[in-house]
């Protein structure tokens, strides 16, 4: 058989595997590889080839690769289990950015404290070298087989699978798992690995499931890599935003509220009102209407939109409602908004508009309401009552492509403003081929809105990657991707094009020929959601904000009781030029009060004494720099409003 390679081909025997393959190519490259790609798909060494295909060998040099490599550790990880619970059951285990993790429902819950003994059992499997074998059953056969390992939720999974789809088991050894693979060929191959959490999750991510206990781990080629993560991991403790943010006092839950809605304190409200006042200002320039609309309505708005029939599960409603989100009872269904932009419709509806009305640009401060599913929440990045920097723009179809590019203008604007415009990825989120009931039925405005989005994106310039059954319900959008400190994505703004909102709510103008015409929407939010953009700042930034956006931008530290009037003259004339600014009043040593400051990762702290009294100076302690500054008070104001101004990022 001729087989097809990147730079050339070779010739092979008749039912030879990818592995064969290798061999004949390099037996250092057959100890490297650990999968292959025929004809573009990824599969086992194990393979068999045919005459004519395209083969490539994936290392662990290649993504792939190390997500074949992972995802073989967490077969590991499912036999160690097997081995020392056997009563437990295993549901998934697939791979993360960072490494895999283990869906399993044990009898006896276990700890971290059980880690080292199944690391241990890990290490014999490895140490084992037990080739790994794939095979394929019919469905009766494969539910009979997980009947037989009394494995409830694998018999789920293959039920739910398509008719035509092709089950598939991976076995080392007596351990036996359903997967779609591919897989390493022996467990040997695995040289560094560790269990790294341990964490809730309910099966499917349905609350209404069954709580599972999820087991996360890592693998990597060498020790040294695994013993960089693992130190990286430990810095990125520290900076997470779910504890940092506690430790300053910016956010709190409390548990007799309910999980999924923090407390912002006061500085963390504060920074939020500095944030919500730079973006209105902003938005306020770029032609944006501001305005206030209801936190809820009937279930009759939601209908029109189409948020009941796409989005009912995750809205809270008031009232029973059956299967088909009608009323139980008869008596009126209220829900709590999800998004605003039915809301603001009504404003556009609210007298007849001409083809000169357009675009009208509409913007909110906005609360809204989604009913996440307990195990997804996390800090102020997954939260079930939050604030969306909301905006509609209703527009002609010849207007989509400049206001699109004015939405992303401005959310550049803000980024840079934050400091994160190099944090963030782009992702141009589709329906593509999918014919999910999630999204409106209509192929033909499907298929032009994201053509249409494309060639937005492609004059823009912009490098973006694509992704299928990703797009809101009623059109494509343009996601600005961002990366928590342990490597998980979130979206934290979005673009997005809505073909269906006109006709559906009958929102009509007239046009420059006299006939009334549905516009386009531009659903669109320029910082996002305000709690996960914090979330994201305290991560970024180690709780070190730039000097803007600081609660407290300086601290005033009089030495002794006879300089605190003066240290109130210094506040007074700072906060008379707009900078945010408190006086530490307490009777305790000079030294003690700098370093809470500096705790505090205030920007300016500005010790007081004597001298400085007499001569009306301050000596400035700039976050970041040892070396401290005496200068009067006249330049430091000067310094400090030229800065805030500015929004300089130290």
């Amino acid at each position: 058989m001729e087989i097809f390679l990147k730079n050339g081909s070779i010739e092979i025997d008749n039912g030879a595997t990818c592995h064969d393959a290798v061999l004949k190519i390099s037996e250092g490259l057959a100890r490297s590889a650990v999968a292959a790609k025929v004809n573009g798909k990824l599969c086992d060494l194990s393979s068999k080839l045919n005459d004519g295909d395209k083969l490539e060998i994936v290392t662990l040099k290649d993504r792939e690769g190390l997500e074949v490599y992972r995802h073989t550790c967490a077969h590991v990880l499912a036999q160690a289990l097997k081995n020392i619970f056997p009563t437990c059951k295993l549901a998934i285990g697939p791979v993360i950015d960072n490494g895999f993790y283990y869906d399993v429902d044990f009898n006896t819950p276990i700890t971290l404290d059980d880690f080292a003994k199944i690391e241990s059992e890990m290490l014999k499997i490895i140490n084992a070298n037990t080739p790994i074998e794939r095979f394929e059953l019919p469905r009766k056969e494969a539910v009979k087989l997980m009947k037989k390992f009394d494995e409830n939720y694998k018999i789920e999974l293959i039920e739910d699978l398509p008719e035509n789809e092709t089950i598939s088991f991976y076995k080392q050894g007596s351990f036996t798992d359903l997967c779609r693979g591919p897989h390493l060929p022996s467990t040997g191959k695995i040289k560094a690995f560790k269990l790294t959490s341990l964490t809730g999750a309910y099966w499917r991510g349905n609350e209404k499931n069954k709580m599972l206990t999820r087991i996360y781990g890592t693998a990597f080629e060498k020790k040294s890599q695994l013993d960089e993560y693992l130190v990286a991991a430990e810095e990125a403790k520290k900076r997470d935003h779910n504890k940092l943010g506690r430790d300053l006092g910016i956010f709190m839950t409390s548990d007799i509220i309910v999980l999924g809605f923090p407390i912002l304190m006061p500085k963390g409200a504060k920074i939020l009102q500095v944030l919500t006042r730079f973006v209105e200002d902003e938005e306020a320039k770029r032609g944006f209407m501001i305005t206030k609309t209801p936190n809820m309505a009937k279930s009759d708005l939601y209908k029109i939109s189409g948020h009941w029939a796409h989005y009912r599960d995750k809205m809270f409603i008031l009232g029973e409602v059956d299967d088909h989100g009608e009323s139980v009872d008869g008596e009126e269904i209220m829900a709590l908004r999800p998004m605003t932009c039915p809301f603001q419709y009504q404003i556009f509806k609210n007298g007849l508009k001409s083809y000169r009305d357009l675009p009208c640009r509409y913007s909110e401060t906005a609360t809204e309401f989604r009913k996440e599913a307990s195990g997804e929440m996390h800090g102020l990045i997954r939260v079930r009552q939050f604030t969306l920097s909301d905006g509609h723009i209703i527009c002609t179809k010849e207007q989509v492509e400049e206001e699109f590019k004015r939405c992303l203008d401005l959310s550049y604007y803000i980024l840079d403003a934050l400091g994160m415009r190099n944090d963030v990825t782009f992702r141009f989120s589709k329906r593509g081929k999918s014919k999910s009931d999630k999204y409106i039925d209509n192929d033909e405005a499907w298929n032009n809105t994201e053509a249409m989005m494309k060639v937005i994106l492609d004059d823009i310039g912009i490098d973006y990657v694509e992704a299928d059954d990703e797009a809101a319900f009623y059109g494509p959008k343009l996601d600005v991707q961002i990366k928590n400190v342990h490597g998980k994505e979130d979206t934290l703004i979005t673009i997005q094009i809505d073909f269906a909102a006109g006709e559906s709510f009958e929102m009509q103008y007239i046009d420059v020929d006299g006939t009334k015409q549905y516009p386009y929407v531009i659903h669109r939010s320029s910082i996002g959601c305000y709690e996960r953009t914090l979330a994201f700042l305290i991560e970024k930034y180690a709780g070190a904000f730039p000097l803007w956006m600081c609660p407290t931008q300086v601290k005033i530290l009089p030495i002794t009781d006879r300089t605190l009037d003066y240290a109130e003259e210094v506040a007074k004339t700072l906060l008379e030029s707009g900078i945010r600014c408190e006086v530490d009043k307490r009777n305790e040593k000079i030294g003690y009060k700098i370093r809470e400051a500096k705790m505090e990762k205030v920007p300016y702290v500005l010790v007081v004494g004597d001298k400085e009294a007499e001569d009306k100076t301050v000596n400035v302690n700039k976050r970041g720099i040892e070396e401290k500054q005496t200068v009067s008070l006249q330049d430091f104001v000067k310094t400090v409003v030229k800065e805030n101004a500015e929004k300089i990022i130290f």
